[in-house]
């Protein structure tokens, strides 16, 4: 069964086509990752899809309600926007109380409501604390219990993981994992980041000028490219990763070559041509360690939209290194 339904959404700005017949299915229970990078048409699907705008063509259905039925679709969606902001003066349960009265939670469930999801989303110490003194990483999962303190059947977070640091996004990523394990809720995030949209979503799709390029379960759309692996060089010097890149700028055996965000080469290829790769990456002094990696998210990107540029894909170390001795 399908928690939300899309349909050959078209939405445009003046000249400026921001959605250009959308189509999707996301089942319901799903962890589902609407990936794309910015002005990709990410944050207009949703706020189509809790009726804040209207789209110019099309249909939209979510939990079994049309976004434009007002009240009814505020207690069954749950929407966090990317830069929601609470008074500074207000304590974390003061910001919750408000956020449950907005939503019409009743006043006989209201404080185990808010107990519920301050534990929910780890701030059950820092409750009574005012929110001035918080730090991102717990303004954004304060921001996520405002709108689970009404129990919403979806859940929609745009760009959860923005801003924060690496403490900050492990602590948001725990939190949507125990929610998509816990729960039957379905969870629905945008984001231009690759590795975290990998860790917690089940299935994905990828935007890219207004239009959907390629969607379906994570686990199958990576098996799709099974084809290609890459492999990360890592150079002593920028100098040295610079004559590795050349190496490769019209070798046969090699799909793509880039710089990832941490400062590797990344290169792409076919697996059988793996070994010639790295034989190649090492014909010289310049290579201090290489990784392999299974086809990810990245490449499932780069097959649908061609390039990368403009999201964030450096994935986290990986196990079973290859280092040079040294």
């Amino acid at each position: 069964m399908n928690e939300i339904n899309i349909e050959n959404v078209t939405k445009t700005y003046g000249d400026v086509t921001s959605l250009d017949g959308v189509s999707l299915t996301i089942p319901s229970g799903s962890t589902f990752g609407l990936l794309g990078t910015n002005g990709a048409g990410k944050t207009t699907l949703f706020r189509l899809l809790v009726g804040h705008e209207h789209p110019d063509t099309g249909t939209l259905e979510v939990a079994g309600r049309s976004p434009d039925e007002g009240a009814s679709i505020r207690q069954r969606v749950g929407y966090l926007p990317e830069n929601a902001g609470f008074p500074a003066s207000f304590t974390g349960r003061e910001v919750l109380s408000f956020h449950a009265d907005m939503r019409g939670v009743s006043s006989a469930v209201k404080d185990d409501r808010i107990a519920d999801a301050l534990e929910t989303v780890g701030l059950s110490e820092a409750a009574d604390r005012r929110v001035g003194g918080y730090s991102n990483g717990m303004n954004r999962r304060l921001g996520l219990a405002t709108v689970l303190v009404a129990e919403p059947r979806v859940l929609l977070l745009d760009e959860p993981f923005s801003g924060l640091d690496p403490m900050g996004v492990d602590a948001l990523n725990g939190v949507i994992a125990r929610l998509s394990t816990e729960t039957s809720m379905t969870i629905v995030l945008t984001s231009h980041t690759l590795v975290e949209a990998g860790r917690v979503c089940d299935r994905i799709a990828i935007l890219d000028d207004g239009c959907v390029r390629v969607s379906g379960a994570a686990d199958d759309l990576r098996r799709a490219t099974g084809y290609t692996v890459t492999v990360r060089f890592r150079a002593v010097d920028e100098d040295a990763l610079s004559r590795v890149a050349d190496r490769f700028v019209e070798s046969p055996n090699v799909r793509a070559v880039d710089r990832t965000d941490d400062g590797w080469l990344r290169v792409r290829c076919a697996r059988d041509e793996v070994l010639d790769v790295i034989t190649a990456a090492h014909d010289g002094t310049d290579v201090d360690g290489f990784e392999v990696h299974e086809p990810d998210l990245y490449d499932v990107f780069h097959d649908a939209v061609g390039s990368d540029a403009g999201m964030e894909t450096a994935p986290p170390p990986a196990a079973g290194r290859q280092e040079r001795g040294g």
